[in-house]
């Protein structure tokens, strides 16, 4: 648990007098606006002398939320990443303040590893303060199986936004908020983004482009552009930009990949009690955006072409993107069951992964998880610690052919897990949300039915390629293939075009590297795909030096 002590830091005078070179001195009365709600790329602020108030719009009005005296400083994570601001920055008191450009203090968080450690810590911890104590000024409002509400709230708690969620049959709050706001049920879902902004019915890449999540301006370059934030995907981006590399990442959602949905890692080194897939993704894209990297989500990639000796991303908005080198780290997806209009359900009863935020609504009820490896077991074993009973329903005959046994024995012992082994769900039932399941045994054929309105899906995965050309080289189900596993004919046909071949994860596309679970022959763990993404950041160096060389 964060705690209060966590989330402030008083610089000394001698530190003070170091940082007065990064920025500005400058004088304000009590009450001038310093920083303004919804700024964007926001400035890092330092009290000099007098003191300055935060205050924020929240479901019970505008509030001052802190303060900070000499030697400490305002903001969360958005000063670093530039993210939308939005708490309202004024001097309480008459005195001076050092304000340190946005630009500047990325500069000094690169350059400089002591204040590097001191921003980076607190302000992290005042992100992960406001999530604990359930503070927040964006505020989503709609209903609980409302699939728009659920991706809404997926992508807020992907990328670490503390926010508030209210059904508006749960009692006077919401009712009084959209009341307020002039807003009319049928609206729903909205969003409000403090006293700054209010979005009516939005779209997730409509909410990201209000929260300045996707900050990336058309014709944008840099080294190497990595598509896809998995573990693969941000291990690639942390080694490049802290090897002085420029980096663009992206990802269709949001940073984390599969890992992201998982409800705990166990078996990560350095972990010994085990952290969420989503925290762990979320510390490395800090950790990336500390080197300079540049990481935009939701984007999505929709082909890639040469040009000259560079390439060209086009994305799915119209957007082009220009880097020498490319890491595919765009992952796999678990795959939907085969059973016809299974699309109605999801986000209203079908989910893929387990989070905190599935857990809130299937607490003391029935649930059922399909799957057999270590992301369902954890899956399983999470939600029945607010479920009633859950169900493991998986096709093979046993678990330990796939999930670690340490999991399988969890699974075994736990009194709300039901295991039920060689067996197929076969049928989904209910109008507007899930309401049940029929399942069948494979060895006998005998058909069981489960009172579940809650599903959650940890099938094998499908390769997320269909925004590569054809021309690249990829095996029978979809896997891109890298270095020796490319034939020499397979090399000719992609058109491959220098003397050497192609490194341990390069494509049959010079500089075109693969990494993670999208990759043909790799082991589908976090360690292997971090190991990979860190890797590949040697042959990029390589392979860039050899285009300065043919130039020069």
């Amino acid at each position: 648990m964060v705690s209060r002590a966590d989330v402030n830091h008083s610089f000394s005078d001698a530190e003070l007098d170091e940082l007065c070179g990064f920025g500005t001195v400058e004088s304000y009365k009590a009450g001038d606006l310093i920083i303004a709600e919804g700024a964007v790329a926001p400035d890092c602020i330092v009290t000099l002398s007098g003191h300055t108030d935060i205050f924020a719009s929240t479901d019970e009005g505008r509030k001052r939320v802190g303060w900070m005296e000499r030697g400490q400083f305002a903001g969360d994570l958005s000063v670093l990443t530039g993210q939308r601001h939005l708490s309202r920055v004024e001097m309480g008191a008459d005195g001076e303040i050092l304000r340190i450009a946005h630009s500047d203090f990325q500069r000094l968080i690169a350059g400089n590893s002591h204040y590097s450690d001191i921003f980076v810590r607190v302000l992290s911890a005042r992100r992960e303060f406001s999530n604990q104590r359930g503070f927040a000024v964006t505020i989503v409002i709609g209903a609980a199986l409302d699939r728009s509400v659920y991706a809404l709230r997926d992508l807020l708690a992907k990328h670490g936004v503390a926010h508030r969620w209210f059904d508006p049959a749960d009692g006077p709050v919401p009712t009084h908020l959209l009341a307020e706001r002039g807003v009319a049920e049928e609206q729903l879902p909205v969003v409000i983004l403090g006293a700054a902004d209010l979005l009516v019915q939005p779209t997730p890449e409509m909410l990201a482009a209000a929260l300045g999540l996707d900050l990336l301006p058309d014709g944008a370059t840099a080294d190497v552009i990595v598509v896809g934030s998995g573990p693969g995907g941000l291990a690639a981006a942390v080694y490049a930009a802290s090897e002085g590399l420029t980096v663009i990442a992206l990802d269709a959602h949001a940073p984390g990949g599969q890992a992201g949905t998982s409800s705990k890692i166990e078996n990560y080194l350095g972990f010994p009690t085990g952290i969420s897939g989503n925290e762990l993704a979320r510390r490395a894209t800090v950790q990336a955006q500390k080197f300079g990297a540049r990481i935009a989500a939701p984007v999505r990639a929709a082909s890639i072409a040469p040009d000259k000796d560079a390439y060209c991303l086009h994305l799915a908005d119209g957007r082009k993107l220009r880097s020498r080198a490319v890491v595919v780290a765009s992952g796999a997806q678990y795959q939907r069951l085969p059973i016809e209009g299974i699309e109605a359900y999801e986000g209203r009863g079908i989910y893929y992964g387990a989070t905190p935020m599935e857990a809130q609504l299937c607490s003391d009820a029935e649930v059922a998880v399909v799957g057999s490896g270590n992301s369902a077991g954890q899956g399983a074993i999470y939600l029945a610690s607010v479920a009633r009973k859950v169900y493991v329903i998986f096709r093979r005959k046993s678990l330990r052919e796939t999930m670690s046994e340490y999991l399988v024995k969890r699974l075994e012992e736990h009194p709300n897990i039901e295991i039920i082994a060689s067996t197929d769900v076969v049928a989904l039932h209910g109008e507007d949300s899930l309401d049940a399941l029929t399942y069948r045994c494979r060895e006998t054929g005998a058909e069981g039915h489960c009172e579940c309105r809650f599903l959650f899906l940890f099938l094998g995965a499908t390769p997320n390629t269909g925004w590569l050309p054809s021309e690249m080289v990829c095996d029978e189900r979809g896997f891109v293939k890298t270095g020796t596993d490319i034939a020499p004919v397979e090399l000719v046909r992609a058109g491959w075009s220098l003397d050497r071949m192609p490194t341990r994860y390069e494509t049959s596309w010079p500089r075109i590297y693969a990494v993670g679970d999208v990759r043909k022959g790799s082991v589908k763990r976090v360690a292997s795909s971090v190991g990979e993404g860190s890797v590949v950041v040697s042959d990029i160096h390589q392979a860039l030096a050899e285009i300065i060389a043919v130039a020069v």
